[in-house]
């Protein structure tokens, strides 16, 4: 998967087809994290969220992750051209499944329309993978797709991740053919959903979790 191809026209993309709506996901719970100190952001894209996030945040520590070089030039050209600190901010090309990240080395994870890109069995690792590198109590935002339960909003629903999905394999080589929810995968590494947006007409999410405080071993009784 590599969306190189993409890279430099991504933005009038999403422009044209969403307007700001996807950014308004991304940005959702930006204010609830003002205590992060230590972020990951993988799958970023072309920087408008770490723009964002660096002008909220900037006395902290991010990582920006991406298995596009081109996406990450264009994202740190970004910031760069806004006039925010580069000092801070690591620019890591990697493939989320093979990477090997620091343990619990993050205080917040975020993976914003990067999840729906994987198959069932590959999402599994990348979310192992990703919770592996978050602290205990870590926050982890995410925006994604989804499919409303029943109704006409359903059909559109489908329609648009038919297309889509299509869309992004022949381009990208994306290797997701439908939309898998992570949820059960993050609660299986302790992390708690706190709040979930649902905006144009249920397309799409924006989600808070919060991971469980790590259990505290009981004390060793010394005879």
């Amino acid at each position: 998967m590599s969306f190189d191809a993409l890279a430099s026209h991504y933005r009038w993309m999403e422009c044209v087809l969403a307007g700001n709506k996807l950014h308004r996901c991304r940005t959702a719970f930006l204010a609830r994290v003002d205590g992060a100190r230590s972020i990951l952001i993988f799958g970023e894209g072309n920087g408008r969220f770490l723009a964002a996030c660096r002008q909220r945040l900037p006395a902290a520590h991010i990582t920006c992750a991406d298995a596009s070089a081109r996406m990450l030039a264009i994202a740190q050209a970004r910031i760069q051209h806004l006039g925010l600190t580069t000092g801070r901010t690591d620019f890591v090309h990697a493939d989320v499944l093979k990477w090997a990240p620091p343990a619990q080395a993050f205080d917040l994870i975020v993976t914003h329309f990067f999840l729906d890109c994987f198959r069932l069995d590959q999402l599994d690792r990348v979310v192992t993978n990703l919770a592996c590198a978050a602290m205990p109590q870590a926050s982890w935002l995410l925006a994604d797709f989804q499919i409303p339960a029943a109704g006409l909003v359903r059909y559109r629903a489908q329609l648009i991740h038919v297309l889509m999905y299509a869309f992004f394999r022949a381009v990208a080589n994306l290797p997701a053919r439908e939309l898998t929810p992570p949820d059960k995968f993050l609660k299986a590494h302790d992390f708690d959903l706190r709040e979930r947006k649902v905006s144009e007409w249920g397309l799409l999410h924006t989600d808070l979790w919060v991971r469980k405080q790590a259990p505290v071993a009981p004390p060793t009784l010394v005879p």
